[in-house]
């Protein structure tokens, strides 16, 4: 599960459909290190003022993370949230009182969408501040105040999504423009502003703006209830993770470990308690994040150690765990089919892909079926190769679950013949940021500088940096990336989220939070990334990008606003096939300590491995995506009319395995308690989207890499037309 954690999921405010997304996968250069002089904000949302008491309440710029803490919380959402309350009233009066006149004109886009968006960007800049917090910086006080205030949120925004006044005033500003078009006028609203409309009147639909008494009274508890079992399904997901500790004493058990990993879980070690831990002599604590699960299950060469982690890991938040996610699943399905039932939808999976590219669950399937006819052959004989090399080389025990890694990495290195140690030594985080923003400079024509100064962070290791417009010095966007695996206080995976965006009403810049989980520098050792790690930077980074280089001067369809769910992985996926441009990787890869360039041999290597066991991968990548349509579509077991006529939701996922894995899971496997994708983020009825971005993003990709880099002209083309992008 970890090489799809890394992926694009909702932060808490998102997840009762109220904010941004926050773009969640699968997981600070020499050149431009300089501080930029601090100057005047241009990311205020208010005029500058004196800071605020509560810095929650401080809009005139960015976030003072220095200074929140958990009591800031109540006070400021409940001053905020009455504000809110107020101004809605007095719009939806105002609109009253417009709608009742025949005159066009009556309603603009300035009075109905740009009022709307002053009165939410308060609420929603804060509230997402908050939910930010409880991501990167967990604690049990502020996950306290989180709760406290997360229902009077989701029913803020159920009073706007839900309000009569507003989506009449919606209707009526389509049907003006119609109307001066068939006068012979221009038409009132250009073509982002009618998308917005058209988009919010179909989001207020899905949010229940048709429904009367008790329905809608039913529709509003199921929302609440849902948004409360998001945040605690992430919660017991972190606390599960960070819970596990297994410690190691002798040589013996740490037998095939790469020095990443010695020095690694002897960190974690002295973390714990260990103070004379050493990458030499121990002892060694395993934990069950990201870096460290992905490291051990490829190197180790104790087997019984590997099936001991793989185990802990399959049952992570598992039923009878102190963390037990398995009703919360269960839960989360019948409500969402019980809110699919009073939209009078066929299924939750009709009611998410409605918004979707996809459109009806009949396309998602038949895409999924066409590449697992594909795939599945190939899996079995990725497979069957495994097994004979195992085999081969002493393993008398059939293969099994936590073989698999170790044995293809294995493989890897006699076919290809370099390994992810070896890899690791040429990317160097500081130097795979120089070639990132070298990369991002030369296709998007910004600089990428660092400007710490400017901005407070929530942790030592968070950098802020800008990007400034290479043809008017102009500060387009900013951005914080905190790089490093917390397991005490951080979500796994990697995101990206909104901290601001783009609106020419409010007078607003884009800021963005790039997040990873990589393995942090141990001693003296700098921060050297696995080559996925530098992969899910450049993913990460193309969600950035989306976000930070909009051109659209409406926050509504600014960046990843208004982009198809199963399109916004685009950008994400294009960026990491840079990751295999050779001249790309060339410019930024060079050894740590010798500063000698990857080798071409190496780098062709590495071009080489890149399919090596895809049908493996895809079938996992189908499988995922099928329970989960599954589970929000084609199951009958979930439906308020049939209560449990399918079973349990593990239940569903057994019976797919055999089609869509090689491998049969665990019995006791409870991979559903941690898929935070579709239980804690945007992914319900969704997970398939990986796929169907990842064809868009390899033709767009293929045009680029046909002009290549040297023409500026091609580049201000085809980055014009990057379709979804935002970058026009």
């Amino acid at each position: 599960t970890m090489a799809h954690a890394r992926r694009f999921t909702l932060c808490a405010a998102a997840l009762v459909g109220w904010t941004s997304a926050a773009l969640h996968t699968r997981v600070p250069t020499a050149a431009l290190r300089r501080t930029v002089s601090s100057g005047a904000r241009t990311h205020a949302l208010a005029s500058a003022t004196a800071p605020a008491a509560n810095p929650l309440l401080d809009q005139a710029a960015l976030p003072r993370f220095g200074t929140i803490d958990a009591s800031h919380v109540q006070p400021a959402m409940s001053e905020l949230l009455g504000e809110f309350t107020r101004g809605l009233r007095a719009l939806e009066a105002d609109l009253s009182v417009a709608l009742r006149s025949d005159q066009p004109g009556t309603l603009t886009w300035a009075s109905v969408v740009e009022r709307l968006e002053r009165l939410r960007a308060p609420l929603e800049y804060s509230y997402g501040v908050v939910s930010h917090l409880t991501g990167v910086k967990s604690s049990d006080a502020l996950r306290d105040a989180h709760q406290q205030v997360q229902p009077l949120v989701v029913e803020a925004m159920s009073s706007f999504q839900q309000s009569r006044p507003l989506c009449d005033a919606y209707r009526r500003l389509i049907a003006d423009s119609d109307a001066a078009v068939v006068a012979g006028d221009a038409p009132t609203l250009d073509d982002a502003q009618r998308r917005i409309v058209q988009s919010a009147l179909a989001e207020m639909e899905l949010a229940g703006v048709a429904l009367e008494g008790e329905a809608q009274a039913r529709f509003n508890a199921i929302k609440l209830e849902l948004a409360e079992l998001a945040t605690t399904f992430s919660n017991h997901v972190l606390d599960a993770t960070k819970a596990y500790g297994l410690e190691l004493t002798s040589r013996e058990q740490v037998a095939g470990f790469p020095p990443s990993l010695l020095a690694m879980t002897a960190a974690a070690a002295a973390a714990a308690g260990n103070a004379h831990a050493t990458a030499e002599a121990g002892p060694w604590r395993v934990t069950l994040d990201g870096p460290c699960y992905v490291s051990l299950m490829q190197s180790a060469s104790d087997r019984s150690l590997r099936e001991r982690v793989y185990r802990a890991y399959a049952t992570r938040a598992g039923a009878g765990s102190a963390f037990d996610n398995s009703a919360t699943v269960r839960r989360v399905l019948e409500l969402r089919a019980s809110m699919a039932a009073l939209l009078g939808r066929e299924s939750y999976a009709h009611v998410s892909l409605a918004r979707k590219m996809a459109g009806e669950p009949a396309a998602v399937n038949a895409l999924i079926e066409r590449v697992r006819d594909a795939a599945r052959p190939a899996a079995e004989a990725e497979l069957g190769e495994l097994r004979a090399f195992a085999a081969e080389r002493g393993q008398a025990e059939p293969l099994a679950l936590w073989d698999v890694p170790y044995w293809a990495e294995r493989r890897r290195e006699a076919l290809f013949a370099f390994s992810d140690e070896e890899l690791r030594a040429y990317f160097p985080l500081e130097r795979v940021l120089d070639g990132l923003f070298a990369l991002v400079d030369k296709l998007f024509s910004v600089a990428v500088v660092r400007a710490d100064g400017e901005a407070e962070a929530w942790h030592a290791d968070v950098g802020y940096y800008k990007l400034i417009d290479r043809a008017t010095g102009e500060e387009r966007a900013a951005f914080f990336l905190d790089p490093y695996a917390r397991p005490a206080e951080k979500r796994p995976g990697a995101w990206m989220d909104v901290c601001t965006g783009r609106s020419e009403a409010l007078g607003r810049k884009p800021v963005a939070y790039l997040t990873c989980n990589s393995a942090p520098p141990v001693g003296e050792m700098p921060a050297l990334l696995a080559f996925r790690d530098v992969q899910t930077l450049f993913h990460e980074t193309g969600h950035g990008l989306q976000h930070m280089l909009t051109r659209v001067r409406y926050a509504d369809a600014a960046g990843i606003n208004n982009v198809e769910w199963d399109a916004v992985e685009l950008p994400s996926q294009w960026m990491e096939n840079w990751c295999y441009h050779r001249e790309t990787v060339r410019s930024f890869a060079r050894h740590y300590k010798t500063g000698e360039p990857l080798p071409d041999e190496l780098f062709d290597k590495l071009a080489a491995a890149r399919t090596y066991n895809a049908g493996l991968a895809t079938l996992r990548q189908l499988l995922f995506s099928k329970l989960d349509l599954e589970l929000h579509g084609d199951s009958n077991a979930f439906r308020p009319s049939q209560p449990g006529a399918g079973g349990s939701p593990f239940d569903v996922q057994r019976a797919l395995a055999p089609r869509y894995a090689v491998l049969e899971p665990l019995p006791d496997d409870m991979f559903l308690c941690s898929f935070a994708h579709v239980f804690a983020g945007g992914y319900a009825a969704g997970y398939y989207s990986y796929l169907w971005a990842e064809v868009l993003s390899a033709d767009a990709f293929a045009a680029f890499e046909e002009a290549g880099l040297a023409d500026d002209s091609q580049l201000r083309r085809l980055r014009a037309r990057l379709p979804g992008a935002g970058f026009a």
